[in-house]
């Protein structure tokens, strides 16, 4: 072999592996963007990596994630999406609080949402089963438990004492909750007291109202505040001496008298899987929103023993969860 010709076949081996790279396909991105601070939320984040890992799809080895946060501040929601958009991503994941800005800064990029909300009523979808367009997502429902949960606590606290509801104003479906709530009591003869807690400079505003209320026992309503700040909430509860239902399981792990609702936790996994879905070629329009069949009480029985309450033989059956 002549001395050029061997030269060549060097470079050319030299540059099959290069050849070789450059063929692979890039290694998908997703964008995570929620209105809420990081902080509290990472549960969530690990269930929906679970999702993803179930599904094939390990972070760092062949899908990255590109996480946005907007800290509670409504006004970057919208720089946030558009960062993620001009990406591009190739699709984007995020809460209720966040869809209004990512729907609007995408009408192409698959859409993957958790909420706790009617997607329908609150514009999400059109429709459930086939949502066209490039929208679809796992919904956990928890403004319409409302009325289980004013029976729940009916049936634990004196009859004769108002039950008090925390109410996040600036929840996007805090209306809808309140009149959930207000008709669930009015069909147990119970009256309801709203009180507002939509920021930290409130929660113990919120306290002093409720101490002055006499009510006989309190729930704690949806949104992601009270989430954020569930611990500072189960401790109002217990400085009160006061029975409480939350919407989430985490609110009874974290003290809590009890909760009951759809798991958060696990519709963040769901979403995990139709993310991985959507990366294998599904399109939204056609994957139909998925909506929580299982509905879990849990009930904290050391803080109903700090609380000597008697806990009603027939709530103890049904409980899901016993926490000792």
């Amino acid at each position: 072999m002549q001395r050029r010709e061997f030269v060549t076949l060097l470079a050319g081996t030299a540059a099959w592996p290069l050849a070789a790279r450059a063929q692979q396909p890039a290694m998908p991105v997703i964008g995570f963007l929620r209105n809420s601070t990081e902080a509290g939320f990472s549960h969530l984040l690990a269930a929906f990596r679970q999702g993803l890992n179930e599904a094939g799809y390990v972070e760092g080895r062949n899908v990255a994630i590109d996480y946005r946060w907007a800290d509670n501040q409504p006004a970057r929601l919208p720089v946030l999406a558009a960062e993620l958009v001009n990406r591009p991503v190739a699709v984007i994941v995020t809460n209720y609080g966040s869809m209004a800005a990512v729907m609007a800064a995408t009408k192409t990029i698959p859409i993957v949402f958790t909420s706790g909300e009617d997607p329908v009523s609150g514009g999400l979808v059109t429709n459930l089963n086939r949502p066209g367009g490039n929208v679809t997502g796992v919904s956990f429902f928890d403004v319409p438990l409302g009325g289980k949960r004013v029976g729940l606590l009916h049936e634990m606290v004196p009859k004769s004492k108002p039950i008090a509801m925390l109410l996040d104003s600036k929840f996007a479906a805090a209306d809808a909750e309140a009149r959930e709530l207000e008709m669930a009591a009015q069909a147990t003869g119970r009256q309801l007291l709203l009180i507002k807690a939509a920021d930290e400079n409130e929660i113990e505003i919120a306290h002093a109202t409720l101490a002055q209320s006499a009510a006989g026992g309190l729930i704690v309503g949806a949104g992601p505040f009270f989430i954020r700040h569930r611990r500072q909430f189960v401790e109002l509860a217990a400085r009160l001496a006061i029975p409480a239902i939350y919407v989430q399981r985490e609110f009874a792990v974290e003290g809590g008298l009890m909760s009951y609702g759809a798991s958060q936790t696990d519709a963040y996994r769901r979403a995990g899987d139709y993310v991985a879905r959507v990366l294998k070629g599904e399109k939204p329009a056609d994957m139909p929103v998925e909506l929580p069949t299982r509905f879990e009480l849990v009930i904290n029985l050391k803080t109903a023993k700090t609380l000597d309450l008697t806990l009603p033989p027939g709530v103890l059956a049904i409980a899901d969860e016993v926490i000792e």
